[in-house]
């Protein structure tokens, strides 16, 4: 038989959380469906909210679901006509223990919608939700998924940055939706992540041969973040691009590099987004005396973004781990010079292109800013560098065609062809 060789695929893309705005997962499927479809394509996006605002020539399905981390009303308590279909019910009761049921409720969600629809595509490509519904679909049509990171990291993570016992349990239930990820995961024919140094944590902590692994980097949007020549730049004016509690996201390393380097420099910091109310970062900023350095900007659309990349000197990425790395990407789009961490995939996208410092290391990031604000040639250097590489490395158009071409492996193996 003639290996499959269909021009334009028949796509099911799923994604149980789609936030186009923030976080690696909403951006993907927003960006990766437009690519695919731009390629002629036919994709359809099955999504649970919020809405992934994907563009003209996409189909969207947004499935019912119970939306409990909805922040406008984050846990509310659903109306008993809710819970009395089944799979709403056990995602309240595994909430009310403390669980993240998300992955699992929403894959049998589809599994119920894909009922007498699997002819309708020739491959699905779950976005990490890696639940048993999703594998369920095997047995009818191609599977394949994109793992961003190992959700084992988060979890590593958040459990080392408490004393608390009872925390450290908390955070232990809460990533038990791991155990089926990885037994998910392990069945899946062929798996498509977004770096190399993903790849190798994949392999590791979910017991996956490297072989079943495809690497595929991630795209840039670069219609919404580019350079803004005109806009003059502020001395001693620093942005990152992600105001989270979350420990993975190492803030709380980079406002004690920021105490630091008050010591020796006139600076100040944006912040993008808003710390969570009596969180981890918003009492750390109090304890450190730092709120008159500080700008959080809260919420904002991408022509104030960019304005506020264009506006710094020096962009931060002070992740403890990405799988990606799209802040470092999307700075280097609006042409600002880059410090990053190692963590993960980071020198990946960075290459030679940004300045690099371990993670988790408040003195190397206040030297690498010192450095940097110092150093006007180098910052000019890193700033063309960077542009230079996201703007012929990591576009969407590359993306969705490696993409695709998993797709038609995927298919061919599935077939026998």
């Amino acid at each position: 038989m003639k290996p499959f060789h269909k021009t334009g695929l028949r796509i099911g893309l799923i994604s149980y959380r789609s936030n186009p705005h923030c976080g690696g997962q909403g951006v993907y499927i927003r960006h990766l469906s437009h690519a695919l479809s731009d390629l002629g394509h036919q994709v359809e996006v099955i999504a649970g909210p919020p809405d992934p605002l994907v563009n003209a020539g996409v189909n969207l399905t947004m499935l019912d679901t119970l939306d409990l981390y909805n922040p406008q009303n984050l846990f509310r308590t659903p109306r008993i006509e809710e819970l009395k279909d089944p799979v709403n019910l056990i995602e309240w009761l595994d909430i009310s223990a403390m669980g993240y049921p998300e992955p699992m409720t929403f894959g049998m969600r589809v599994k119920r919608y894909m009922k007498g629809r699997a002819k309708s595509y020739d491959i699905i490509h779950d976005n990490q939700s890696l639940s048993y519904g999703v594998l369920s679909l095997a047995r009818d049509l191609p599977v394949t998924a994109t793992i961003h990171h190992p959700m084992t990291v988060d979890r590593r993570l958040a459990v080392k940055a408490t004393r608390s016992f009872y925390k450290k349990l908390k955070a232990l239930r809460w990533y038990s939706f791991i155990g089926m990820q990885k037994r998910v995961a392990r069945r899946m024919p062929s798996i498509i992540t977004v770096s190399d140094s993903s790849k190798t944590d994949i392999s590791k902590e979910f017991k996956i041969p490297a072989s079943r692994l495809k690497t595929v980097p991630i795209g840039i949007d670069l219609d919404n973040f580019f350079p803004l020549d005109h806009v003059k730049k502020e001395p001693g004016r620093l942005i990152v691009t992600n105001s989270a509690d979350t420990p993975l996201k190492g803030l709380y390393h980079l406002l004690y590099a920021l105490k630091g380097v008050l010591k020796h420099r006139n600076v100040s910091l944006t912040i993008i987004g808003t710390p969570k109310k009596n969180g981890g970062i918003e009492n750390l900023v109090k304890t450190l005396d730092l709120a008159r350095h500080i700008d959080f900007t809260g919420r904002i659309d991408h022509q104030r973004f960019v304005r506020e990349y264009a506006k710094a000197q020096i962009a931060v990425v002070p992740s403890m781990y990405e799988g990606f790395g799209l802040p470092v990407g999307e700075a280097m789009a609006c042409r600002v010079p880059v410090i990053s961490t190692t963590g993960g995939a980071l020198p990946e996208v960075a290459g030679n292109a940004a300045k690099l410092v371990p993670p988790g290391d408040a003195r190397a990031l206040e030297k690498a800013i010192i450095e940097l604000l110092d150093d006007a040639k180098q910052r000019e250097d890193l700033a063309c560098r960077g542009y230079d590489r996201v703007t012929t490395q990591f576009t969407w158009e590359k993306c969705a065609m490696r993409t695709a071409q998993v797709y038609r492996e995927v298919i061919n193996d599935y077939h026998g062809l």
